[in-house]
């Protein structure tokens, strides 16, 4: 180090940039090259990238002959070798890192990376060269982020489009994520080439040399041109990973929200099923020709696992069938592949207990938009979402309901034993409950009677009796069915007819069912306490009764004693 001093040169911290090619990289050189601490370096592994992949350029000769192409002396001499200043600014294009490079290159020094949209980037990419994945090279920022988080040390992501818009707020985040102090000069420097420019500039930097600031981005984008639609299809996977791991997100349309805390948050990662794949929980996507997304046009099931079993899982699925029959869809899976798909998908997850699937059915991805089904030529698409969810109500002190003022669909209008995602009339309702600070809200038929809640069965006790409404407007749950049977096992005198509302609020007991919830007491209707305000015998007795069916029966899960 003293050796260093008297030559006057010190050691040098690196500070290295991966970015992708028209990205603003350039920009974000020049704009660390006006501190009075750091040198840059553009692209200084430009040759050894030319050396060893032998890519052409118009000016590859030039860049072999005047630049250093051996990787090693690039990386120990030039990169971390001894300076004049504190830092090292070097601008890298991720592909250019090239097998073979010392692992000091990743191992030493600040890292960052640059990216931006390839929507932005292709229109004006193949101007030098012909655009590939490769040319692009999003997947080598991925491959250098990952190692970089393997190390302990994950790169603070930055977009291209956050530096336009808000390029003090962004550079200042960046300097904090780097250790080092801002510097309000950064944010300008002087039209023109400049003598850190690499070789390429004149046949890369013509825009860049009219700037003197980062400016905005256009309000409107560039025409895309749709030769390159593969390139755009290959590479967004890319970018968008390494978008949410970015320090602020960036969008079209920013809401400026928090990232929301889960119910669970093991559920941060998991594994769905989506047509015929299974993803992980950020690629569960279905297409905006999907005809769930085009009218609700899908029909669904809720299904609960007990200790490496599916409980009622055949009689949801005779009710997922019916609907689909009901509701004329075509190329339905079979039920054997609906099976599979639901079993493969616990299994990869290692769901076998407390955990909840929400299983749907939509009518298929649409060949254009629009209400037909005749648009319908893809065959159905079919969506295995699990999670671990425990019951999603207080099963044990009680919950409490309010009176909707929305009121049940008619089978007049659409039949409730139609198991459809069309949930707006429910939703309608469950507002009303929130705004009342209730767990659900009881919804009425026509006439006024009781028909269900807003997602929920449901059932009172008035003298030792069992009641629960018609399903003429509800839907004949699974579980309503299960607890009916129970009731009769249980040798309670049971009857389902018209419930008025002043029977719920003078009951004694008063329970919710579904495979979400399982069997809920219901403490409070409408302000009025249900009974004493506790939990019933009934109510305990059948809730034991319903623990007891899903400990002793269901459909095992293939592997789950291995695993």
């Amino acid at each position: 180090m003293g050796e260093l001093k008297n030559q006057g040169e010190v050691e040098v911290e690196a500070i290295h940039l991966w970015a992708t090619p028209r990205s603003l990289s350039t920009s974000l050189m020049y704009s660390f090259a006006q501190r009075d601490d750091i040198e840059v370096l553009d692209e200084p592994l430009y040759a050894t990238f030319l050396r060893v992949t032998g890519f052409d350029r118009p000016y590859r000769e030039e860049v072999l002959s005047k630049m250093e192409p051996d990787g090693n002396k690039v990386v120990n001499d030039i990169i971390l070798g001894p300076g004049k200043k504190k830092y090292r600014f070097c601008k890298h294009i991720a592909k250019q890192r090239v097998p073979g490079l010392p692992m000091d290159l990743m191992k030493k020094g600040k890292h960052f990376i640059l990216i931006r949209n390839p929507l932005d980037i292709l229109p004006s990419f193949g101007k030098v060269v012909p655009p590939s994945l490769v040319e692009l090279g999003l997947a080598e920022v991925v491959s250098i982020y990952s190692e970089l988080s393997e190390l302990g040390r994950p790169p603070p992501v930055i977009d291209a489009a956050e530096l336009q818009e808000d390029p003090e707020g962004t550079l200042r985040g960046l300097c904090e994520d780097l250790d080092i102090p801002f510097l309000s000069t950064m944010l300008k420097w002087e039209a023109g080439p400049k003598p850190v420019d690499g070789i390429w500039a004149p046949w890369w930097y013509e825009s860049v040399h009219k700037s003197t600031c980062f400016q905005p981005a256009k309000k409107y984008p560039m025409p895309f041109p749709f030769p390159l639609y593969d390139v755009l299809e290959q590479s967004l996977p890319f970018y968008n990973f390494l978008k949410r791991h970015m320090r602020q997100t960036s969008c079209l349309l920013k809401s400026g929200l928090p990232q929301p805390e889960l119910p669970v948050p093991e559920n941060e990662k998991l594994l769905a099923w989506v047509g015929d794949e299974i993803v992980p929980r950020e690629n569960a996507k279905v297409s905006v020709f999907d005809s769930v997304v085009q009218g609700g046009d899908s029909v669904w099931e809720g299904l609960r696992v007990y200790q490496g079993k599916i409980f009622k899982l055949e009689e949801h699925l005779d009710r997922l069938f019916d609907s689909a029959k009901a509701l004329a869809f075509n190329n339905i899976p079979t039920r054997e592949e609906v099976k599979e798909a639901i079993f493969r998908t616990l299994i990869w997850n290692g769901m076998f207990d407390n955990s909840h699937i929400r299983l749907s059915l939509t009518r298929g991805k649409k060949v254009t938009s629009g209400m037909s089904p005749a648009f319908n030529l893809y065959g159905c698409t079919l969506i295995v979402l699990a999670e671990w969810k425990p019951p999603v109500y207080d099963n044990t002190r009680g919950i409490t309901l309010v009176t909707a003022t929305t009121r049940r669909n008619s089978p007049n209008n659409l039949d409730s034993k139609i198991h459809h995602n069309n949930l707006l009339n429910n939703i309608l309702a469950k507002i009303e409950g929130n705004n009342a600070n209730a767990d659900d809200a009881i919804m009425l038929d026509k006439d006024g009677y009781v028909s269900e809640t807003n997602a929920t069965n449901i059932f009172l006790v008035k003298k030792g009796r069992v009641l629960t409404p018609h399903a003429d407007y509800c839907l004949p749950g699974v579980t309503r069915a299960t607890v009916m049977d129970l009731v009769v096992q249980e040798k309670f005198p049971l009857q389902e007819r018209n419930i008025s509302l002043s029977e719920f609020h003078t009951a004694d007991e008063v329970w919710t069912t579904g495979t979400m919830g399982e069997l809920s007491p219901v403490v409070k209707i409408d302000g009025r306490l249900v009974g004493d305000g506790k939990v019933g015998p009934v109510t305990r007795k059948l809730q034991n009764a319903y623990k007891q069916l899903t400990e002793e029966s269901g459909v095992p899960i293939p592997t789950y004693h291995e695993n």
